[in-house]
């Protein structure tokens, strides 16, 4: 066996225990915990969201989430299990709504309270529930495919805690 050879074979097992020993860390970093919205079609849209916090309800927005990418809505383990969302398409006027009312505004918002939301100089939409089952974490995904029954066109990406 040639000095290379050689070599090669005295390289081997350090670079294999370094490539196990990061794989180690890596393996062992805690999973990122948020709550985050996809946009599957190829629009921009906006999006609020609404939870129950300690001081009662709050409702934030706007999020603008470009056409078949990502944002995390909130950072962080989530602390609630039920999740409340609003998205419009900015550029054909479609909505991802539901039956829960809730306040929004005309430019970046956060709202303390759900009641009265036109006497207090806000508008009302209709927010979907998604119940996280006080999973860490969450995924929305905004498509472009009609609901059945009713329901806003928010189809489930693969995985068991996403919805």
């Amino acid at each position: 066996m040639g000095f290379a050879g050689r070599l090669r074979k005295r390289l081997a097992v350090p670079l294999l225990v370094v490539c196990v020993g990061l794989w180690g860390l890596f393996a062992a970093s805690p999973a990122r915990a948020d709550f985050r919205v996809c946009n599957a079609t190829q629009n921009l849209v906006g999006v609020g969201i609404g939870y129950r916090a300690k001081a009662g309800w709050i409702t934030e927005g706007w999020w603008h989430i470009e056409g078949s990418t990502c944002k995390t809505l909130i950072e962080g383990p989530l602390s609630s299990r039920f999740y409340y969302l609003y998205a419009e398409d900015a550029e054909r006027g479609g909505r991802w709504d539901g039956p829960i009312n809730m306040c929004v505004a005309e430019k970046e918002f956060k709202i303390a309270g759900v009641n009265d939301c036109v006497a207090r100089g806000f508008q009302r939409a209709g927010f979907q529930e998604y119940d996280t089952g006080e999973q860490a974490s969450w995924m929305v995904q905004l498509t472009d495919e009609p609901a059945t029954g009713g329901a806003p066109p928010a189809a489930p990406a693969p995985g068991t805690n996403i919805q």
